[in-house]
């Protein structure tokens, strides 16, 4: 009879105590994000308080920003917020996933390589970069056309309406796409902006799940005579698309939280937002723009109170995301 050889105790003493000490250091280490997601809620939270006592609940309702009567209300920086990521996050998706699917499944690999290089790149560009760009390059454009659209006289006619309208406090959803100056900077071009700022993170993320959908699924498709679009539309997208919309919260993350970029260009006006062409704020230029000057102390708790609700914003927005991911995943895939 064989008798099977044992390991001895004393290795096996030390690989249990190495396994402990190793789980109790991961264990420290994963517990210091926790504490800084904790400190950062006690301390933001801290310094908004003086806000929160002054306006309570009018302050996300309110659309008055005036730190000269001292009257802060967040209204118009949430909406700006929210007006400029979804329209770039609805541009930049579409161009997104078929950039993503061109260098999957159509481009040579000569030619998927290089561009799919180029895609991340637009990732590693600084912010600043792009906002000089944009003042520079896109801003121009955009105030020749604006120029051009006041010689019309119907365009006048469509302006002194709208005018109308923005100097009651109200607008309209044709009013919303009537330039209010010739200026070329605004809330349009935050957007086209933010659209090239966060496409490379929805199309690298997209490509990398594409490329994981099993080569199985392509064949069984071609096997029962499907075209390429069959294959993709019901063989690759239904199996990536939990991937695909990790990339696009992702980008929307990326969108919400943009500072210096938007900053730059899309005039820091705290009114409400009368024209997609008109200068306006969101709650990052805000902090931006004006932390370093608030020397008063409602200011400055009002500032940090946009700070405050941008952190919870994408909290929620991460949040959300987590349970359409869940849902979209296919059975059987973890």
């Amino acid at each position: 009879m064989i008798t099977p050889i044992k390991p001895p105790p004393s290795r096996k003493r030390l690989t249990s105590a190495s396994d402990r000490v190793f789980e109790i250091v991961i264990l420290l280490l994963a517990s210091i994000i926790v504490l800084v997601f904790l400190m950062s809620i006690y301390q933001l939270g801290k310094e908004s308080l003086p806000a929160l006592r002054e306006f309570g609940w009018n302050f996300f309702t309110s659309r008055v920003w005036n730190p000269v009567t001292k009257e802060f209300g967040a209204a118009s920086m949430i909406a700006g917020t929210l007006v400029t990521s979804l329209i770039a996050l609805a541009i930049s998706v579409p161009l997104a996933i078929a950039s993503a699917l061109y260098v999957s499944e159509y481009a040579p690999k000569w030619l998927a390589n290089p561009v799919s290089y180029l895609i991340e790149l637009l990732a590693a560009v600084p912010s600043v970069v792009y906002g000089l760009w944009a003042l520079f390059v896109i801003a121009p454009v955009l105030g020749k056309w604006q120029t051009s659209f006041f010689t019309d006289p119907d365009n006048m006619a469509a302006l002194t309406r709208c005018n109308e309208l923005w100097q009651s406090g109200h607008t309209s959803f044709q009013c919303f796409f009537v330039p209010s100056a010739a200026a070329g900077r605004g809330l349009a071009l935050a957007i086209i902006i933010l659209t090239v700022m966060i496409l490379p993170y929805t199309a690298s993320v997209a490509r990398d799940v594409i490329r994981l959908v099993p080569q199985d699924q392509r064949e069984a498709m071609y096997a029962l005579g499907a075209t390429k679009w069959e294959v993709i539309s019901r063989a690759i997208l239904p199996y990536a698309r939990a991937g695909i919309m990790g990339g696009v919260i992702l980008a929307l993350g990326r969108a919400l939280g943009e500072t210096l970029a938007v900053a730059m260009v899309i005039g820091d006006s705290q009114d409400i937002l009368k024209s997609i062409w008109g200068n306006a704020s969101t709650m990052a230029s805000v902090i931006a723009n004006q932390f370093g000057d608030a020397q008063e102390s409602l200011h400055r708790s009002s500032v940090v109170t946009l700070g405050l609700s941008l952190f919870f914003l994408s909290v929620v927005v991460n949040y959300v995301a987590r349970i359409i991911i869940a849902r979209l995943t296919p059975k059987g895939i973890q």
